[in-house]
């Protein structure tokens, strides 16, 4: 069965709603230039080798610490995850005090406490202080490691790389990452299923141990606080974390950039979009004298909307929501990547609009006006990120950790504006390698393919976990005597049989509903009626009714927030057009055509068109157990061409027919889930609710 849900177009534009709107058609006033004053930290060392640097601000009555291990990068191989359980699991209690007594002090005090891997962060009001500093010393040399909490973090580990299985951005920065810098190196290396079941509390405890200490630690300490009082302090509750052993750590050289650019392809068919990077790596530190330069060059080419990349595939084409880059700087391995999601049917298009933009900016002078506008927004960014203690922590710990003349962020305006059009220029032939990049595509292989190899950029293809693979075979014959009628039949007899599907003449269903961009739950009440009535309403807990859209068989509308709307006479006549339940039992060899057998998430399915009006609708049908598992269609949503992906699972039999509890829909970067609590046939519906 295929539950057809009314609202896909109209829900999403309702979560737009449910989002801050904020008016950017009047410019700020600009107010007086602030005058910048950087606070030199006071600092001292422990004899167990941590470093304290104080910065006092007397502004507000608060105080941070800020811890930060600085360790080489750290290869976990066979046991990739283990960081992120151990980040997990600190600052969760103490040898000394439990979980929740922790939790519900620091919640208490009005604090703010947390823990990664290699470094915590915690905040309070001034009065609370010195107990915020020792429960976080606590919890830093004192971790509760017990077994439960470790399956605990462990099982949400491994539920994690399940959701995000089917996610393009989770493979596209997971491949990306390994082929820029290898598998075997710490930024290319990924968790998976196989590595977090490796993993023991023992070797938790042993990580911890080896690369949690002070050996390379540095506290920061920055608020409403005297030196005299956090040396007495810091002294009393650190000194007794024991010194770990001096690491020699010897991290495996990352993969060299390419001789030329290539095309890196990973087959989604579920993709709806297309996810694309182009990456290289570079040889950049804070140190260097191209540094601020870089940073200007970065901006004009796509570090907003005003650069080079949103301007021409977001405000010219239309091509994405949005094309951004980035430069990374890094004491080992930096990298430049530029990034966009586009439509399938772009994918070539935008693969050749943003080589041009990285080649412009490498062979074209920028304009002084671009040139003042991106120094302008560094100016600004820097003079308004001072107003944060957390910034001023971590300016400090750039200047220690990274190796910088004491005076680099008083002189940080001065460098950036002394960079030229020339600088601009040289940097971005230095490091954006427009001939030596990698371009990471996730994508749906069967739409993109043909166009992009039209381009002439040389493509290799890998799967979902950067292993090299032949081309994949996009579609495959029909076998002899399949035909739609086989298909349908075959579906059917899935859920129940065709005569049974034929009983049903009302299905009733409450699902709870999660939304992106959504960060409260939203619950369902979804009924239809043959032969095409439907009516879906969605609340919200304390809110009531946030919308409904219903349609009687004649007559229908759309209501969200208290606006209501009536269908147009073509939404009506295709919703007279359409059966709300079970659209198969209308299927036929004239107005239905099996297009071939495509693969999806590794198992073969039988693709089904059927036309709505001009617009056609891809069925998918599993060839194993002969269930619908998604469909697909295109629309036009505000000026754009989107895909529609829904993707249908957990058949239940409810009064001997089989019907769907999950519903995954996919509109454009949106999604949304429909997890069906209960579901009823023949129960429970009435004429007057589609009124």
């Amino acid at each position: 069965m295929k539950l057809k849900y009314i609202v896909f177009a109209s829900l999403f534009l309702f979560v737009i709603t449910l989002q801050a709107q904020i008016d950017r058609t009047q410019q700020p006033k600009p107010g007086p230039s602030p005058t910048i004053s950087l606070e030199v930290p006071y600092t001292f060392q422990l004899k167990n080798g941590m470093k304290v640097l104080v910065v006092e601000n007397h502004k507000l009555p608060k105080v941070s610490y800020s811890l930060r291990i600085d360790n080489a990068p750290i290869y976990d191989g066979d046991k990739a995850g283990i960081s992120g359980i151990l980040a997990a699991m600190l600052g969760n209690g103490t040898t000394t005090i439990s979980k929740d007594a922790f939790n519900e002090e620091v919640d208490f005090l009005g604090a703010q406490m947390n823990f990664g891997s290699n470094s915590a962060f915690a905040s309070s009001l001034t009065k609370y202080s010195e107990r915020i500093l020792e429960l976080m010393a606590d919890a830093a040399i004192n971790p509760l490691f017990v077994e439960e909490e470790f399956q605990k973090e462990k099982e949400k580990a491994l539920e994690g790389l399940k959701s995000n299985k089917k996610s393009v951005d989770a493979v596209a920065s997971r491949v990306s990452n390994a082929l820029s810098y290898g598998k075997k190196h710490p930024y290319g290396e990924f968790t998976t299923e196989e590595t977090l079941n490796n993993i023991t509390l023992d070797n938790v405890r042993s990580y911890y141990q080896k690369y949690f200490n002070p050996t390379n630690a540095y506290l920061v300490v920055v608020g409403d606080v005297s030196i005299s009082e956090v040396k007495k302090t810091v002294n009393k509750y650190f000194k007794n974390w024991e010194k770990g052993l001096d690491l020699t750590t010897n991290i495996t050289a990352s993969t060299p950039n390419l001789p030329t650019t290539q095309i890196n392809f990973v087959d989604m068919p579920n993709a709806v979009q297309s996810s694309i990077e182009f990456t290289n790596n570079v040889n950049l530190k804070m140190s260097d004298a191209d540094y601020h330069a870089v940073l200007l060059a970065n901006y004009i080419l796509g570090g907003g909307g005003e650069g080079y990349l949103f301007l021409n595939l977001r405000e010219d084409k239309g091509y994405t929501y949005g094309s951004y880059s980035s430069i990374s700087p890094n004491k080992y391995v930096g990298n430049f990547s530029a990034t966009a999601s586009v439509r399938n049917a772009v994918t070539d298009s935008s693969v050749v609009a943003m080589l041009s933009e990285i080649k412009r900016i490498r062979t074209e002078k920028v304009t002084a006006e671009r040139l003042r506008d991106a120094k302008a927004k560094y100016v600004g960014s820097f003079v308004l990120a001072l107003e944060s203690p957390e910034t001023i922590a971590r300016y400090a710990l750039n200047v220690e950790i990274n190796d910088l003349p004491a005076d680099f962020y008083k002189n940080y305006l001065n460098k950036i504006n002394a960079v030229t059009a020339d600088d601009i220029m040289r940097v971005a032939n230095k490091y954006f390698k427009a001939d030596q990049g990698r371009i990471v595509i996730v994508g749906k292989g069967s739409e993109v393919i043909p166009n992009l190899e039209k381009t002439g950029i040389p493509i290799k293809y890998y799967d979902e976990y950067a292993n090299p693979v032949e081309k994949p075979v996009f579609s495959k014959p029909i076998p002899n005597g399949v035909t739609v009628t086989t298909v349908i039949d075959d579906y059917f007899k899935a859920i129940g049989g065709k005569d049974k599907a034929k009983t049903v003449k009302t299905v009733s269903a409450t699902a709870n509903v999660t939304v992106d961009g959504v960060p409260f739950p939203l619950s369902a009440s979804i009924k239809t009626m043959v032969p095409n009535k439907e009516s879906m309403e969605m609340t919200a807990p304390g809110m009531g009714k946030l919308m409904a859209q219903k349609f009687n068989g004649t007559t229908g509308y759309s209501e969200q927030q208290g606006m209501r709307k009536d269908l147009t006479a073509e939404e009506i006549a295709d919703k007279k057009a359409e059966r709300s339940i079970f659209p198969e039992l209308d299927f036929t060899q004239e107005n239905s055509s099996l297009e071939s057998v495509v693969s999806i998430d590794g198992v073969d399915h039988y693709k089904v068109k059927t036309m709505k009006g001009d617009d056609a609708v891809y069925n998918f049908y599993s060839t194993e157990t002969g269930l619908l598992t998604q469909t697909e269609s295109k629309e036009d949503m505000q000026g754009q061409e989107v895909t529609n992906v829904v993707t249908y699972s957990n058949y239940q039999e409810v009064n001997g027919v089989k019907l769907p509890f999950v519903t995954k829909i996919k509109v454009g970067p949106q999604n949304l889930v429909i997890n069906s609590t209960t579901v009823k046939v023949n129960e429970d519906v009435i004429d007057a609710d589609f009124n």
